[in-house]
């Protein structure tokens, strides 16, 4: 009787540790400083996602994307984007709910209303159409914040080929062009996309872009350089194939635009006028405390 009795608290003792391993692991904390004070923001994985400030009634979801170096699962501390997310809306009182989804997933999870903020999001338009909801432009279900700092945009190019390329979008009519689908690029490339003055082909991510490329399977594509680089690097791809993506395909000079960044908040939330508001006033004040640079750097040297 003692011997079964010795293996039942025996296995109740190994399930406890495996149990507050896994809760460890789980764990997450985001820290940040204002007003001269450390703050830390407890958070913890879920199945869903990444909860943070759980106590906090006041509860928020946001739908994001893997795009290192800028946020990514895959990077440490889930990058600079996702550290900074959630130090602003915890500064306002939030529950911070973020869930990594494809972007044109992302998107349609916001305009509809299923989500509360898509993010990050470059500025929107307001002749860019929908392509959720039939027969409305973006603008009219997504309200932006203020912009936080973002990246450039360019085409990128096979290396050696030659395109002669001043700046001028015109040269690329009739092109056959790579875009990740979704996404937004400059006000003048994707209305000249929308009106189908280029052709595309559209790919789930940077990397499968960089691969169509070196395939040639198109002429050239648009994006953020920093991400099609970080997507090669980081990926799974053999050795080989990441040296021939990296030494094969160049940017082109001079880039299309640089970007800032947004968090889009749908219009189908009932608060979201507070939210906006809130998502400012954090922006602002973070700014202005030299925490938004911080959080900038910290990642770029963790990540390096």
């Amino acid at each position: 009787m003692m011997k079964y009795l010795f293996q039942i608290i025996l296995l109740s003792i190994l399930l406890s540790m495996s149990f507050q391993a896994v809760s460890k692991k789980n764990s997450m904390v985001v820290e940040y400083n204002l007003d001269g004070k450390l703050i830390t923001v407890k958070g913890e994985k879920t199945t869903q996602g990444y909860r943070f400030n759980a106590q906090s009634k006041n509860i928020i979801h946001m739908a994001t994307l893997n795009w290192p170096p800028y946020i990514s699962e895959e990077l440490c501390n889930k990058g600079w984007v996702f550290q900074y997310t959630v130090a602003l809306l915890a500064y306002q009182g939030y529950q911070v709910n973020i869930h990594f989804y494809p972007w044109a997933r992302s998107v349609k999870l916001v305009e509809t209303g299923h989500m509360d903020i898509l993010f990050p999001e470059y500025f929107i338009e307001d002749s860019a159409p929908s392509d959720t909801v039939k027969g409305k432009k973006r603008s009219e279900l997504l309200m932006l914040s203020n912009e936080f700092p973002g990246g450039e945009v360019a085409l990128l190019k096979r290396k050696g080929e030659l395109f002669n390329f001043k700046g001028n979008l015109d040269m690329l009519k009739g092109e056959l062009i790579g875009v990740v689908r979704g996404y937004q690029n400059t006000p003048e490339f994707d209305t000249m996309m929308d009106n189908k003055q280029f052709n595309v082909i559209n790919a789930v991510d940077e990397l499968q872009l960089m691969r169509l490329l070196y395939a040639k399977r198109v002429k050239v594509m648009v994006g953020d350089p920093k991400v099609f680089r970080f997507s090669v690097e980081h990926s799974t791809l053999p050795l080989i194939m990441k040296n021939k993506l990296l030494d094969g395909i160049e940017v082109v000079k001079p880039s299309l635009k640089y970007n800032d960044l947004y968090f889009a908040i749908s219009n189908k939330s009932p608060k979201w006028k507070t939210i906006i508001n809130d998502i400012n006033v954090a922006l602002a004040k973070f700014k202005q405390s030299g925490e938004t640079q911080r959080f900038k750097n910290i990642s770029s040297r963790c990540n390096n």
